[in-house]
């Protein structure tokens, strides 16, 4: 099969980056024919590692100065653009030259698998995809999270798609109440790999990672940390990402007096390696779409705090089992969770084992087979059938 990934910045870092490498390279390693398209491309060399078999293509040069001037950005401001609308949450990264490339490639393309990854992208492609190309829409955050003109062009255009795949359970329904003549299928995205040393909860380490931006929550993590660090005040927070909230989230960290106690470490490559020296994993995202770094923490047997926040968490733990869920961007009741698992070790050695257990359905050789099974039905013009999640 000829499968084509395109993104929107194949070099950049994130969630979504990573589990659509991860995508190609198996697909790549079953023997199809795999591209992996860069809408645009900031950096000379990709973050996560290729499988030699997969090409890489970009259609926007912007290394060296070459970015958009901006001019063209404003432009983009005051009049919107063809297809991409006001609310798309790299919005501002369309600016009518990317937006023409992305549209010329995929009116181009011909008899192949096409997956776009984000609903730009796949707006483009159910208004400018031939017809004898097999459309895959992939959703990697929960539709209540868009604003009403991103759903508003969703409930418009997404009917084009022979399938829209989808992170969670949840998120499936939501779907299929907004598009009920299309086929939904749910797919979530697979760890590295589930075989992982375990943490010995013997550090004092409450770990959190994302992009230092409002959707993750760490401002709200911070303020409950605050109600921790007087209980436990050997404990320590570290929260690991890049973005553009940092200064703001070290000005809280200032506020509170808790130099002493959380640490914003930046990037790090070593991400399994803290896992393993952490002892429990915090999630305060305001939303998700399915939070892949807290499953990775499970496979490192950590217990997960989370937020019950839409959509991910709940779909993947089990309140009191794996984890502890708490109510959305409620800080007290956060903080009381995470004083609760701190001060028992018997508690997160039991969860952690029970997290470890529920990450290996999220493994590869579990999840990328369900891609392969999915493009070939296409392919064929069969019918998709539904798979339950986790598989029995």
């Amino acid at each position: 099969m000829k499968i084509r990934y395109l993104m929107l910045h194949a070099y950049g870092m994130g969630g979504t980056i990573r589990t659509v490498v991860n995508q190609a390279n198996a697909m790549a390693a079953a023997g199809h024919d795999v591209e992996l398209v860069s809408v645009i491309r900031r950096r000379e060399t990709p973050q996560f590692a290729l499988d030699p078999r997969v090409r890489i293509t970009t259609l926007v040069d912007q290394r060296g100065g070459r970015q958009p001037d901006s001019i063209a950005r404003k432009a983009w401001r005051r009049v919107r653009g063809k297809i991409v609308p006001r609310g798309e949450f790299a919005g501002n990264q369309f600016t009518e030259r990317v937006e023409r490339a992305a549209m010329e490639y995929v009116a181009g393309r011909r008899d192949e698998i096409l997956v776009t990854t984000r609903p730009a992208l796949n707006l483009i492609a159910a208004r400018r995809a031939p017809g004898n190309v097999v459309k895959v829409a992939q959703e990697h955050m929960n539709l209540s999270a868009y604003p009403d003109t991103i759903r508003r062009q969703i409930a418009r255009y997404y009917g084009r798609f022979d399938a829209v795949t989808v992170l969670t359970g949840t998120n499936r329904l939501e779907y299929e109440r907004l598009l009920p003549t299309t086929p939904i299928v749910q797919i979530p995205n697979a760890v590295h790999k589930v075989e992982q040393e375990p943490s010995r909860q013997v550090n004092p380490i409450v770990i959190a990672a994302g992009r230092l931006v409002p959707q993750k929550g760490f401002d709200l993590l911070i303020e409950a940390f605050a109600q921790v660090a007087p209980e436990h005040p050997d404990w320590r927070l570290r929260i690991f990402g890049t973005g553009p909230r940092r200064g703001e989230l070290a000005g809280l960290v200032e506020q509170h007096g808790l130099g002493g106690h959380v640490e914003l470490p930046g990037r790090t490559d070593r991400l399994d390696r803290e896992l393993t020296a952490a002892s429990v994993y915090a999630l305060s995202s305001r939303f998700e779409g399915l939070p892949m770094v807290m499953i990775e923490a499970m496979t490192h047997a950590l217990p997960v705090v989370a937020y019950d926040c839409p959509t991910g968490p709940r779909d993947v733990l089990t309140d009191g089992v794996d984890g502890v869920l708490v109510p959305p961007r409620d800080v007290n009741a956060l903080a009381a969770a995470l004083n609760r698992v701190i001060g028992d070790r018997g508690l997160r050695v039991r969860m952690g084992q029970a997290a470890a257990k529920a990450s290996k359905a999220y493994a590869p050789e579990l999840v990328m087979p369900l891609w392969e099974n999915l493009f070939r039905t296409l392919q064929a013009g069969g019918q998709v059938t539904r798979t339950p999640w986790p598989p029995h």
